[in-house]
């Protein structure tokens, strides 16, 4: 069987190294000249076997020269409680803010509010006509000043004339979902969509990912008795976000220091 090719064993032994801790996140790899004289490699195959870790997320370009093991300080969103339509807490209703101090973090967020031609797929899922206007509420999402993820939320026009602050420019303290409810808008059922693709260049740009990270995508339409009242999308970083869903009876199920949850 042949060997591999070079560029690959340079991946290959970087890569385990990582893994054993030999280099630890944020820790800067050795100089493409060490790294040389160590595989005994040309500079071009040296820096081919970095690209493959590069693309799979492992390591970074520096700043100026170098390369340094990404940080995978991951956040886990409980988003089965993420929306509480009961209320059964007092800061239910938009919880990323509570949720990110009880992990012992610090969230902040940015808001852009602006009217808007809905796109077509917005249009289908709320049932308006395509280019009709709406209220485009977007927020980019931070812990520990890291970018962790955007949040896209169309509202069709009518419901904002009944609803002013949705177009305000700034937060909604309590949250959307209950600000509407306290004006009898009860959302009172989701329709969720998840998916993964790799970001676009705006996104990328907007989160700060490098090459090879994708991004994990939810799509969520809210619903009244009557008709779908909002859509939103959220891009969250793939490299940094963990996603759990709790679903029946979990009486029985304990946390990782064996106390029943």
């Amino acid at each position: 069987m042949a060997s591999k090719p070079l560029y690959r064993q340079v991946a290959d032994t970087l890569r385990s190294e990582i893994a054993e801790g030999r280099f630890a996140p944020g820790a800067k790899l050795p100089s493409e000249r060490e790294m040389i004289e160590r595989f005994g490699a040309a500079r071009g195959t040296v820096r081919a076997g970095l690209n493959v870790l590069i693309t799979e997320g492992l390591i970074s370009p520096g700043q100026g020269r170098g390369y340094q093991v990404q940080r995978h300080e991951v956040f886990t969103l409980d988003a089965s409680s993420h929306e509480n339509l009961l209320f059964s807490q007092r800061e239910d209703g938009d919880s990323f803010s509570s949720e990110v101090k009880q992990a012992g973090r610090d969230p902040k967020q940015e808001f852009r509010v602006e009217v808007v031609e809905a796109p077509p797929e917005v249009s289908e899922r709320l049932g308006i006509a395509s280019g009709a206007p709406a209220v485009l509420r977007f927020c980019r999402r931070f812990v520990d000043d890291t970018p962790w993820s955007t949040q896209a939320t169309h509202y069709p026009q009518w419901l904002v004339d009944s609803c002013p602050r949705l177009s305000s420019p700034g937060d909604i303290a309590e949250g959307t979902t209950r600000y509407l409810a306290d004006q009898g808008v009860v959302q009172i059922g989701f329709h969720d969509e998840w998916s993964t693709r790799m970001p676009t260049p705006d996104e990328a740009s907007q989160l700060q990912i490098g090459p090879g990270i994708p991004v994990l995508v939810w799509s969520r339409t809210g619903y009244t008795s009557e008709k779908p009242v909002r859509r939103t999308v959220t891009i969250f970083r793939g490299d940094l976000n963990r996603v759990t869903y709790d679903l029946g009876d979990l009486s029985a199920m304990q946390d990782e220091e064996g106390t029943v949850k």
